[in-house]
């Protein structure tokens, strides 16, 4: 089964990589590291799709799709495909009859 080790976290223009910190402020005011929680605001539960590569700690400044930063997922993804499909069928109980 594929791991999250087999994704890497950075910024599509610059290749910065997030350091944990919380670099990240929604729109409710709230600082925190966005890939954390995926994008989604911990305080107001707001799913941020866009991410800001911040400049102060080495980053460059552009905004790009919140996804765009996650690298190797379409390895994942077919490694998940490839379980599937060799993963054994589900077996169905009999329906009661009324």
């Amino acid at each position: 089964m594929p791991t999250d080790s087999t994704i890497e976290i950075y910024c599509p223009h610059c290749h910065w990589e997030p350091d944990g910190g919380a670099h990240w402020q929604c729109r409710c005011g709230h600082v925190w590291d966005t890939f954390e929680t995926a994008g989604t605001c911990p305080q107001c539960h707001y799913r941020w799709r866009v991410t800001t590569c911040p400049p102060k700690p080495g980053g460059c400044g552009v905004t790009s799709p919140h996804i765009d930063w996650y690298h190797g997922l379409d390895a994942l993804v077919e490694e998940l495909v490839e379980a599937a499909l060799h993963a054994p069928a589900a077996v169905c109980c009999p329906q009661h009859e009324s």
